[in-house]
């Protein structure tokens, strides 16, 4: 079997999907994205892709080394967003080949589905605990929401009781034994988050998400020991390079490497699988579409330590099109009693719909992060 062509699609709302074709007529779909920079990628599979044509799929390992290794420059959010698009459609390719799931291929389930949370937003109390309640009334057992809008190095206390009260009020909403994820975002610097950790202790929450941005991971040092609250961060990690110091000084409890982002299934099984030998959890990133969450959850199968799976029906992104669109079988994702069953199709398990999948790419997007800015003028951390 070789491999005869790579084509990226850049569709609606803020994806890119990757097909491999193969000279036996198998072909292979991935989602290398960086939210923001859909072209930007899509250029780096093209560069990537003067290696692959003609050479066997079935190679996973060897063909990530070289297109890892073989650059001079290598890592970061491009390079590895375009290996990991390009990694998950290799394995769909193979467990078709073979007639099996890739977690098969892995070594084997170890659950055979897993835990789901919604997204849920608002702008005042009400609504986001009217939302919390509806993610609760649609079988969700957990919740995540924003802590709070854009906040300055030291900021007034108004805006950290705001953030209070939106998660009193979901926590009034949903109950004491729904699990809610309040994600900072990286919008939060060291002297807030001390008092924001500080004042959300009692909502016993599920975790605090990226309570600040990974470059400044070494505050987590003063931060963890505020807190009885599980800290996670990750999604803006990519390898597990990135992710050696993170484990290893022991302040983070959970991971989220996003398998479209941090160089596809191959790496991130290998860095779930570090986490495990510091009995740290994963909860994979994931608010993008259906073949990222395809292979996400061929991981989650996988992964002893995996607790809890991101995803993107109905997230406030989805305006133009939501996570079910582009595949045929919308079984595959169907939620029951807050959980997801993990894929059993050849390959990631799901069926594209690549009628409608160049239908939309032919319109197309340019999505991009917004702008925030404090009131002085400064730029604010979105």
């Amino acid at each position: 079997m070789k491999i005869t062509k790579l084509t990226s699609f850049i569709v609606p709302p803020r994806w890119c999907f990757l097909k491999i074709e193969t000279d036996e007529g198998i072909a292979g779909w991935g989602e290398p994205i960086v939210e923001g920079r859909a072209h930007t990628v899509a250029a780096a599979v093209d560069e990537l892709a003067d290696y692959l044509v003609g050479k066997d799929p079935r190679n996973i390992e060897d063909h990530w080394t070289v297109l890892y290794r073989a650059g001079f420059y290598r890592g970061g959010s491009i390079h590895m967003s375009a290996l990991a698009g390009i990694d998950q459609a290799l394995w769909d390719i193979k467990g078709k080949a073979l007639g099996q799931p890739v977690s098969q291929l892995l070594g084997g389930n170890v659950r055979d589905r897993i835990r789901v949370y919604s997204w849920i937003g608002g702008d005042r109390p009400a609504e986001t605990a009217a939302a919390a309640r509806a993610a609760v009334a649609r079988g969700f057992t957990a919740v995540k929401m924003n802590g709070t809008e854009e906040l300055q190095y030291v900021d007034t206390h108004d805006k950290v009781e705001k953030c209070l009260q939106n998660v009193q009020a979901v926590r009034d909403a949903v109950g004491p034994n729904v699990g809610i994820g309040v994600d900072f975002h990286g919008r939060v610097h060291k002297p807030m988050a001390k008092v924001l950790m500080k004042e959300l202790e009692p909502y016993k929450l599920m975790f605090i998400e990226e309570p600040v941005l990974s470059e400044h991971y070494e505050a987590l040092k003063e931060l963890a020991p505020m807190t009885s609250t599980p800290i996670a961060l990750g999604e803006r990690l990519f390898s597990r390079w990135d992710f050696k110091r993170i484990l290893s000084e022991g302040w983070v409890d959970i991971i989220q490497p996003d398998p479209s982002h941090a160089g596809g299934i191959t790496e991130t099984r290998k860095i779930a699988a570090m986490a495990e030998a510091y009995d740290v959890a994963l909860a994979l990133h994931c608010p993008l579409g259906p073949i990222a969450l395809a292979a996400n959850l061929q991981i989650d199968a996988n992964c002893y330590n995996a607790f809890i799976q991101e995803q993107s029906l109905g997230i406030h992104y989805n305006a133009a099109n939501d996570l079910l669109d582009y595949v045929s079988n919308h079984e595959v994702f169907a939620y029951r009693d807050g959980m997801v069953d993990i894929p059993t199709g050849p390959g990631l398990g799901i069926e594209v719909n690549e009628e409608y999948v160049r239908e939309r790419a032919a319109v197309g997007h340019r999505w991009r992060n917004p702008v925030w800015r404090h009131a002085d003028g400064s730029f604010a951390e979105w």
